[in-house]
């Protein structure tokens, strides 16, 4: 297989989430909440769990209440393992 095939089709896809800024306070780091719906192991209810995601937001661009989109990416420092691709939805 050749060097440019390889780019274009990886193996193991980064994995992509949608959430909410919940924080940005930090220098080019941002907290995003991301809501999971879940069937719950024994009784099958739909359960909602929340995560906090630490992402990598190089230029300060999103704010708190922005719906934004992350992806997953290699250690950036202890917590962060995401990078913000792009802003879904400014808060209003």
């Amino acid at each position: 297989m050749s060097d440019a095939s390889n780019e274009t089709a990886r193996e193991n896809p980064r994995k992509v989430r949608e959430g909410v800024v919940v924080s940005d306070k930090m220098a080019s780091t941002l907290v995003v909440a991301v809501n999971e719906r879940v069937s719950h192991p024994r009784y099958g209810k739909t359960v909602q769990r929340t995560k906090k995601l630490y992402v990598h937001d190089a230029d300060n661009e999103a704010r708190v209440g922005d719906r934004v989109r992350v992806v997953e990416t290699r250690p950036l420092s202890k917590l962060k393992r995401w990078r913000l691709t792009e802003i879904v939805e400014r808060a209003r």
